[in-house]
């Protein structure tokens, strides 16, 4: 039987400290603007995974 792998904790990303992704960038756009948030400039990628985590739960988008 095959087990799911579990998500990896953004922090332990090998390429986590790399500038976010254009996909997350205008993800992160989309849900700050329906948050009435502002993104901080320069994220990473895992910085980026965990605030669009965070918006997507006070947004009620997402998973």
């Amino acid at each position: 039987m095959v087990q799911p792998n579990p998500e990896k904790d953004p922090e332990q990303w090998t390429t986590g400290d790399e500038p976010m992704t254009g996909p997350q960038q205008s993800y992160l756009q989309t849900l700050a603007q329906e948050a009435g948030e502002e993104v901080p400039e320069g994220l990473t990628k895992a910085q980026a995974s965990e605030l669009i985590d965070e918006l997507q739960q006070r947004t009620g988008r997402g998973a």
